[in-house]
C-alpha cells in the first residue's frame, strides 16, 4: 500500500521541480534579455504573474513535507527531500527575493541579473534533490 503522505510529498516535489526548471530554463533567461528601457514594466509583470505560483507551490511543499514528517518514519529519502526543500526556500528568502527587490528599486543591472540567475540554479538543484529524496522515501 502506498503511503498517502509520501505520495503527496512526491507529487508536490515533482510539481515544484517542473515549475523550477521552467523558471530556470525559460523564464529567467528571457527576463535577463529585457532591455534596460523596458525593464521596469517587464519586471513588474513578471513579479505579478509569478508570486501566486510561488506561494501555491511552496505551500504545497511545506504542507506535504510537514505531513510526511509527522506520519512516515524518518528515512534518508525524507531527509534528502527536506534538505532540498530547505535549500530552495533559503535561497529564495535570502538571495532571490532580495535581488528581485533590488531590481525593482534600482532597475536592471548586470550584476544583479547574474546573481539572480546563479541563485536560481541553486534553487533548481534543491528542487532536484527534493524530488529525488521524495522518490526514494516513497519507494523505500
Amino acid at each position: 500500500m502506498v503511503d498517502l503522505a509520501g505520495a503527496a510529498l512526491f507529487a508536490a516535489t515533482a510539481l515544484h521541480l517542473g515549475f523550477q526548471l521552467t523558471v530556470t530554463v525559460l523564464v529567467y533567461p528571457a527576463l535577463a534579455r529585457v532591455r534596460p528601457e523596458d525593464w521596469s514594466a517587464a519586471h513588474d509583470a513578471h513579479s505579478r504573474a509569478i508570486v501566486p505560483l510561488v506561494v501555491l507551490t511552496y505551500a504545497a511543499l511545506l504542507s506535504t513535507l510537514t505531513w510526511a514528517w509527522v506520519s512516515v518514519p524518518t528515512s534518508p529519502g525524507l531527509l534528502l527531500a527536506t534538505a532540498g526543500t530547505a535549500l530552495t526556500f533559503a535561497t529564495t528568502a535570502f538571495v532571490a527575493a532580495p535581488t528581485h527587490a533590488r531590481l525593482g528599486r534600482e532597475g536592471r543591472g548586470d550584476t544583479a541579473i547574474r546573481h539572480l540567475l546563479t541563485a536560481d540554479k541553486a534553487r533548481a538543484a534543491g528542487a532536484v534533490l527534493a524530488t529525488a529524496g521524495a522518490m526514494i522515501a516513497l519507494t523505500a
